[in-house]
């Protein structure tokens, strides 16, 4: 069955994401699911791949036979609500895991991501330690901080895994610098860099601080290409984030990832950059 890319959504895939977490968590099978929904098992493979979007009233059904009831329940019958909605924003502290699991489906299907980090690290190339240290100087709930560890680290797998996405990742000089923990996770981080750095997907570029205006001076910001959907840009915030797919907005951010990599160091220098900055945190 062919995708139909005007479905594909940030919600869309977030909503996918839900749907198949909650099906793997609730301990009965899809074909199950589908006997007790009266449906057929392919329509829910196809809810969990988001080749198709179910209604907020399929959705509602799904997880009163799945067992989910509350609040979660009601916040994804929302999410199902507004999926095919192309801008997505989330606001606020609860809007959080809604953004993650967004930025997560879209890290999972996409081909290709360019990300500018000017002050700290990609999600995408940060170690358990400091993704733990990020979350605890943001002050989580303890409860919360494995759980998006581990949410962390099983997001590298775009990296690794056997058709791998296509990483630009462009940092700003002082997030490598910047004292995240202590000085051993700085030093396992740079060196977790150095080792990602030589995958043939993964391209890491430097950009030095007090170089004058460019583009990157607007914040940060990730731009997601899709082989079955258009582009999609991603604005994470303190306590809000935008998924955003208008074309001009595309076209203007593409224009200023050209202008950030016109004023970055290559490739080569940045690995050298990078390996310095760790010969000296390790003297």
């Amino acid at each position: 069955m062919p995708v139909d890319t005007n479905l594909m959504t940030p919600r869309a895939r977030a909503l996918a994401a839900a749907i198949r977490t909650i099906r793997e968590q609730s301990g009965v099978s899809g074909r199950e699911l589908s006997r007790r929904l009266g449906m057929s098992h392919g329509t829910i493979s196809h809810w969990e791949t988001g080749r198709r979007v179910p209604t907020p009233e399929d959705v509602a059904s799904f997880l009163t036979a799945a067992g989910v009831t509350g609040r979660e329940k009601q916040r994804l019958i929302e999410l199902a609500r507004d999926a095919s909605e192309p801008n997505w924003l989330t606001v606020g502290m609860p809007g959080i895991p809604q953004q993650l699991a967004g930025a997560v489906e879209c890290e999972r299907s996409a081909s290709a991501i360019v990300e500018w980090a000017p002050l700290g690290l990609p999600g995408l190339l940060q170690t358990a330690d400091y993704a733990r240290a990020l979350a605890v100087a943001s002050g989580l709930p303890a409860s919360e901080i494995e759980q998006r560890v581990t949410l962390r680290i099983a997001r590298r797998e775009a990296l690794t895994k056997r058709n791998p996405v296509e990483l630009i990742a462009l940092i700003g000089e002082d997030a490598l610098k910047d004292k995240i923990g202590t000085s051993g996770v700085m030093e396992d981080q740079l060196r977790h860099l150095l080792e990602f750095s030589e995958r043939e997907n993964v391209t890491i570029q430097v950009v030095k601080p007090r170089i004058g205006w460019h583009p990157g001076h607007a914040g940060p910001f990730v731009l997601y290409d899709f082989p079955d959907a258009p582009p999609v840009l991603h604005f994470e915030h303190f306590s809000s984030g935008a998924f955003v797919p208008d074309a001009d907005d595309v076209l203007a951010y593409r224009q200023a990832i050209s202008g950030i990599r016109k004023v970055a160091l290559g490739a080569d220098a940045s690995i050298k950059l990078i390996k310095g900055l760790l010969k000296g945190k390790e003297q």
